[in-house]
């Protein structure tokens, strides 16, 4: 910001004042969250999502928040004990790990749960909410703890997705990337 502050360019006016307002825009989410919410339904609004499949999406992130706060509240602390377990959890349930699974949608940077069907969603709340439950029965404490929870939960997912496969014939997990019509890759960046 400073730096195109000090560019003296009548350019660089429309760019000042793009900053300006996202700058604002930012300072009004933090006054009032509940305006980050209604930005992240209208992006996936405008990506072709469903309204079902974007409450599966803001559930789902609603479970991994009290997920990753247990972690926190109970000696998990760096990014790499938070992707082990992750991981532990997601390998459980459809037998992949995370990186085979994007790998098998075809993604390399992009979010794995924007891609993910509706079933996957749920699967994948299922299994880290019943991994937190877990965890908090155990009192899990440390990576260690964790990972037993994360495996017990993962499980319990796994027998309801192999379960729901015996009854419909089809496959929760799927190399499809769940994107909308006419969509094009959502978001970069950030994963799952």
């Amino acid at each position: 910001m400073r730096l195109i502050q000090s560019v003296p360019s009548p350019k660089a006016e429309p760019i000042k004042l793009w900053l300006a307002r996202v700058g604002y825009d930012r300072m009004q989410d933090m006054a009032d969250p509940a305006r980050s919410l209604d930005r992240a339904r209208e992006y996936w609004q405008q990506h072709g999502r469903s309204e079902k499949w974007i409450q599966q999406r803001m559930t789902g992130q609603e479970n991994r928040n009290k997920l990753t706060d247990y972690w926190k509240e109970h000696e998990i602390r760096k990014e790499s004990e938070f992707a082990i377990l992750t991981d532990i959890i997601h390998r459980e349930w459809p037998g992949l790990k995370v990186k085979e699974h994007k790998s098998l949608k075809g993604l390399k940077n992009q979010n794995l749960r924007d891609h993910m069907s509706e079933a996957e969603l749920i699967f994948t709340a299922l299994a880290e909410l019943s991994t937190r439950q877990i965890a908090e029965t155990m009192n899990a404490t440390g990576v260690q703890e964790n990972k037993a929870a994360g495996k017990t939960g993962g499980s319990i997912t796994r027998k309801a997705r192999l379960d729901l496969e015996d009854k419909t014939g089809k496959s929760v997990v799927t190399g499809e990337s769940f994107l909308p019509p006419g969509s094009k890759k959502l978001g970069k960046g950030n994963r799952s």
